[in-house]
């Protein structure tokens, strides 16, 4: 088995990259921190090129390691590595996959437009991934969603369900030419959700956190809802909004 001790590593200052977009692009390569997420990524066959264990790491017995490259790492290179406050010992080095080609449009999709926050980012991927959606569009100008703090807040979503990138104008189009109607969401020129009926397929606009959904996406839905608020809170957190909307639109 490999050792790595030193934070000087080839090794560790290419891994060190992938904390960055570019580095990311560049090496076509993604980290993932922790037992749970490093699981769900073994467990849903990803190309994992590394594993990297602290020595006193202790692995779960769910947790095979047999078809892996392991290598053991010191805590300093761990926690070089690590972007947690209290890293559990063990991380993976992931291929960054393919994008899947969709030949024919049919089911539920999530499409995001600009999200910023990697936890809004992470947390609506998780719910479409929990109300069992088809995929989840990601929109140009969003953060990258390899990043650790959305890959942290998918619990694991990241690798059950497709996240493609792409413009969310042409994917629209497409929806509605495959005749599956298209949702937007807004605060003004729409109707409350309750006002439609749950739907077999449909597709969820949700926007940007301070601008919300762009006005020609806006003009090309099929028809744009929002949510009533009875309180005295201005907005609902748009992962709370999608959560709300994904739930009452699948039925």
């Amino acid at each position: 088995m490999k050792r790595i001790d030193s934070v000087k590593n080839d090794h560790v200052k290419r891994w060190k990259k992938l904390h960055t977009k570019k580095g990311r692009e560049t090496a076509g390569r993604f980290l993932v921190e922790g037992y749970h997420l490093v699981w769900e990524a073994v467990k849903a066959e990803m190309a994992v090129e590394y594993i990297l264990m602290t020595e006193d790491a202790v692995l779960p017995s769910s947790l095979s390691m047999q078809d892996q490259d392991v290598i053991i790492v010191s805590d300093p290179v761990m926690k070089e590595l690590s972007e947690t406050e209290t890293p559990q010992g063990i991380a993976a080095v992931c291929v960054i996959p393919t994008e899947p080609k969709v030949d024919k449009l049919s089911g539920q999709y999530l499409l995001l437009d600009r999200i910023q926050d990697p936890g809004n980012l992470g947390t609506m991927i998780r719910t479409a991934d929990a109300a069992g959606l088809t995929g989840v569009i990601l929109g140009e100008g969003s953060v990258d969603v390899f990043n650790s703090k959305v890959i942290r807040a998918t619990q694991g979503s990241i690798f059950h369900l497709p996240v493609i990138k792409g413009n969310l104008e042409t994917w629209v189009d497409a929806l509605k030419d495959s005749s599956i109607p298209v949702f937007g969401t807004s605060l003004s020129d729409a109707s409350s959700y309750s006002a439609i009926e749950p739907q077999s397929h449909f597709a969820l606009i949700m926007g940007n956190e301070g601008e919300g959904v762009s006005q020609a996406l806006l003009e090309k839905a099929d028809q744009n809802i929002y949510i009533p608020i009875h309180g005295q809170a201005e907005s609902l957190n748009v992962s709370v909004a999608a959560g709300i909307l994904l739930y009452y639109l699948r039925g």
